[in-house]
């Protein structure tokens, strides 16, 4: 599933991260928290590595 917003692609590359022990999970704060917990390391590499041209900071 690709990311929708900027701020969504970025949440989902914190949470990454923090998967494969890059970053401490301590450390995330909101969404990329929240995903770090639900989202398997594939799909949020999918997430964190769609295309930001065109893409919205956030979505409303």
């Amino acid at each position: 599933m690709p990311a929708k917003s900027k701020a969504q692609q970025k949440a989902a590359g914190a949470a990454l991260s923090a998967k494969r022990g890059e970053t401490d999970k301590s450390e995330l704060q909101g969404a990329s928290k929240s995903m770090y917990e639900s989202m398997s390391e594939e799909e949020l590499e999918e997430m964190a590595s769609t295309k930001r041209e065109g893409k919205p900071d956030h979505v409303g």
